[in-house]
């Protein structure tokens, strides 16, 4: 009874995962960003103690990985998606003049987020050289640079940039999904300042950015982490 019960505990905490993305996808569509960036933030956290749970207590299964992409792309590629797409429809967002004829259906363009979010998970599933590091920026990141982005940096956003700057992010974005650059993992093996370099260096510059930056802080880290793994990327 033990064991069975213990087999069920991951795959619980991966639709956990899933039930906070759903909560976030509608705080998103009603433009309640803090809120929806909070969700994600916490399906984040689900999202790594899933497989955290699963291997500690040896109850790994093919419905778990499946699940778990599924609760992925809710969470980390239609919550996204929707922050996009609402803040793309704010009246307040300025559009540039070849832009005005078609603004009604641009705001759409955002749900390409969830599409490569979506590939980018399959690919994953398949890809066996992603098992210590990433090819690809990782779904979590995409997500919570566009949730932090937007509900820290709103007001900037609307003063400075406009809807095709936001659509060449998006396409930056989609690209880099699923670019075949290796991006390094904050997987610990131990603590040996020569073993983690690298992810030692990136966290130590990632304490100034979220001081600095507060809630637009998550946002720079992604950034960040992006630069850090071309600067320090090995060929794939």
């Amino acid at each position: 009874m033990a064991n069975s019960i213990t087999h069920h505990i991951p795959n619980t905490v991966t639709c956990l995962n899933l039930f906070s993305g759903c909560i976030a996808c509608v705080m998103a569509f009603q433009g309640n960003y803090i809120e929806a960036f909070g969700l994600i933030i916490l399906s984040a956290v689900f999202d790594f103690f899933d497989g955290l749970l699963a291997r500690v207590l040896h109850a790994p299964s093919a419905i778990g990985k499946e699940l778990d992409s599924l609760a992925d792309d809710i969470s980390f590629g239609m919550t996204p998606a929707l922050i996009v797409f609402s803040f793309l429809k704010d009246p307040a967002l300025s559009y540039p003049a070849f832009l005005e004829g078609v603004r009604n259906y641009i705001p759409y363009l955002a749900f390409l987020i969830a599409v490569f979010s979506a590939l980018r998970l399959a690919r994953f599933n398949v890809d066996e050289r992603q098992t210590s590091s990433f090819i690809g920026l990782p779904t979590p990141a995409n997500a919570l640079f566009w949730a932090s982005f937007i509900a820290g940096g709103y007001d900037l956003i609307l003063r400075y940039l406009n809807a095709g700057m936001l659509l060449l992010l998006i396409c930056f974005f989609c690209w880099i999904l699923n670019a075949e650059i290796p991006m390094f993992s904050l997987k610990f093996k131990n603590v040996s300042w020569k073993d983690n370099k690298i992810s030692f260096i990136f966290l130590i510059i990632c304490i100034p950015l979220l001081i600095f930056f507060y809630i637009s802080g998550l946002a720079a880290v992604v950034v960040w982490y992006i630069l850090w793994s071309l600067l320090t990327r090995k060929k794939v």
